[in-house]
This record gives structure tokens, sequence and C-alpha cells, in this order.
């Protein structure tokens, strides 16, 4: 049995409710789909599968820097790698590798891959052998 969706737009809800619509608002297009759930408004898509959102990378000086933090995480320490250009799933799967690497967890944060604990010295090998011209910032 296959699902019906039901679409409703902003132009169709005011016409049910007996409201007129001004230009913009009649351009407005599908606001809230069954099926996928919330639409992005600007491309239409579903908000997962937006890419109008999705920010392009910085070009940068082409250095990845390889920090050591602790402000704000109750003196336990984190390993930030800033500067890598890539984004999105490249991204992603980048900070996987390096996280399955050192065998602990992280997480991306604006562009920034933060790994738990101290593994400068790791991580700065294996991205000298990706090809990346990595160097350690900071103490």
């Amino acid at each position: 049995m296959s699902q019906k969706s039901k679409f409703m737009s902003l132009t169709d809800l005011k016409k049910s409710m007996g409201v007129e619509d001004t230009p913009s608002e009649a351009e407005s297009g599908v606001v809230y789909s069954t099926v996928q759930g919330k639409t992005c408004p600007d491309c239409g898509k579903p908000v997962k599968a937006c890419t109008c959102k999705q920010s392009n990378t910085a070009p940068g000086d082409g250095k990845v820097r390889i920090s050591r933090e602790t402000k704000g995480r109750k003196g336990k320490g984190v390993t930030l790698i800033s500067g890598i250009p890539l984004a999105g799933e490249d991204l992603k799967n980048l900070a996987k590798s390096l996280k399955q690497k050192c065998g602990v967890g992280g997480t991306i944060k604006d562009g920034i891959i933060e790994i738990q604990g101290d593994h400068r010295n790791l991580l700065l090998q294996e991205l000298t052998r990706l090809g990346y011209n990595a160097k350690k910032s900071g103490g």
C-alpha cells in the first residue's frame, strides 16, 4: 500500500481559509510535506538534503593547524584540526578516519574537527601522509 503525501503550500492554506495572497507570498512554495517533513524555503528540498545552506570552504593560507584545547571542557583536552579545505561529506569522512586512527570519539563544529584527547603527534603524521600541509600550533 503506497503512502499518499499531502502537500500544503502557504497559498493553499490561505485559500482554504478565505484569505487573499500578496504576490510575494504566492511564490513561497511547499512549506511542509507529510512524507519529507520540513523543507528549505530557498531551494524547496527537504532540510536534510538542502544544498543551498552548505558553506563553501574559505581558501585560507593552505596550512592545516593542529592544536590542543581544554577551555570550556572541564579540564578535558581535545585536539582541534582547523584549516582543512574540505566541506560536507568529505570532511565527515576525513574526521571519521582520523577518529578511527586515534581510537577515540570526536565531532565537527564549524568546519573544525575535534578529536577527544591529546593526539597531536599521531594526527600530524597522518595528515602529512594524506598530503596536507599540517603543522602544530599553540603550545
